[in-house]
């Protein structure tokens, strides 16, 4: 066998190994439910030696580390890992990154696993941001990037101001749809929930796994928790104005016509009141809790 036939049956022989590889675990996840994380042990951690070592083979090996950062987020989300959870995930897109600098759903959905707030992650959307701007270096008139850190500004941070820039320079970029001007207006003038809302289902429509479209599914679940709660608490008024007194909870309400029954959220969950504050919480056990802080309305 001539050495370039050698060369050419090696590197066949080291695809077939990444692929049967890649089937092996992606098997492992759809029959055997994680009770715990995979393996904790990440042996690179330097994109370039990953790149070094992979020569020719980075995009498939981008892959392998992509198919393990879903086995290594969704493992934790399902084993509630308290020991060091999801401490291997910003290294795993890192690098899954660094292989493949044009990798768009590792850039957009990795940033969304790591601003997901404790426990469902690890709620580091200083992390989530460093991710999407390596994307923007990497291909700068991906303005899907700039759009996406105005989003965990507002989502995760509560900074409408942050949010606003990017969202208006994502809007100055190559092909940005001519909407986006209009989102980053509103937002700076109060953060409209709308621009959140219209995010998430952008997210929803564009994921390629199902079990991510439930996570951006989830995030339009608390939008429509945080909508509601306000639209309860202004209740409050209007009883105190018709029975001249402070409601005592959710009796009160129905007695008056307010409301039909005991308000529950999208999860099913009731609704808690709470007399002495005149505010509405989700319940403690709503798959919904914690809620982002995502500003209030302008009133």
């Amino acid at each position: 066998m001539t050495p370039g036939l050698r060369n050419l049956a090696a590197t066949a022989g080291v695809v077939s190994l990444m692929i049967g590889s890649s089937s092996v675990l992606r098997a492992r996840d759809v029959r055997v439910p994680l009770t715990q994380s995979a393996d904790r042990g990440l042996y690179i951690r330097s994109g370039t030696v990953a790149k070094t070592l992979s020569m020719s083979l980075r995009t498939i090996a981008a892959d392998m580390y992509w198919l393990r950062t879903i086995q290594h987020f969704g493992g934790d989300r399902l084993s509630h890992r308290r020991d060091r959870p999801f401490e291997l995930l910003q290294p795993l897109l890192d690098l899954t990154t660094t292989l493949d600098p044009n990798f768009n759903a590792a850039y957009r959905f990795g940033a969304m696993f790591l601003s997901e707030p404790a426990p469902g992650g690890p709620g580091r959307a200083d992390q989530a941001i460093a991710l999407l701007e390596k994307g923007l270096r990497a291909q700068p008139a991906r303005w899907q990037y700039a759009q996406d850190i105005g989003f965990v500004h507002l989502w995760n941070r509560g900074d409408a101001k942050e949010a606003a820039l990017w969202f208006h320079r994502a809007a100055e970029m190559p092909g940005a749809p001519n909407w986006l001007n209009a989102v980053a207006a509103t937002t700076m003038a109060g953060a409209d929930r709308q621009v959140a809302g219209a995010w998430l289902e952008d997210m929803v429509a564009h994921a390629p796994e199902g079990w991510l479209r439930a996570i951006a599914q989830r995030r339009l679940a608390q939008l429509t928790a945080m909508n509601a709660i306000e639209q309860l608490e202004a209740l409050v008024a209007p009883f105190q104005k018709k029975m001249q007194r402070n409601p005592t909870g959710w009796d009160d309400f129905m007695a008056v016509g307010l409301i039909a029954g005991v308000p529950i959220d999208p999860a099913g969950a009731p609704y808690v009141y709470f007399p002495a504050s005149g505010l509405v919480r989700l319940h403690p056990q709503s798959p919904l809790s914690p809620l982002p802080v995502l500003p209030e309305r302008p009133r």
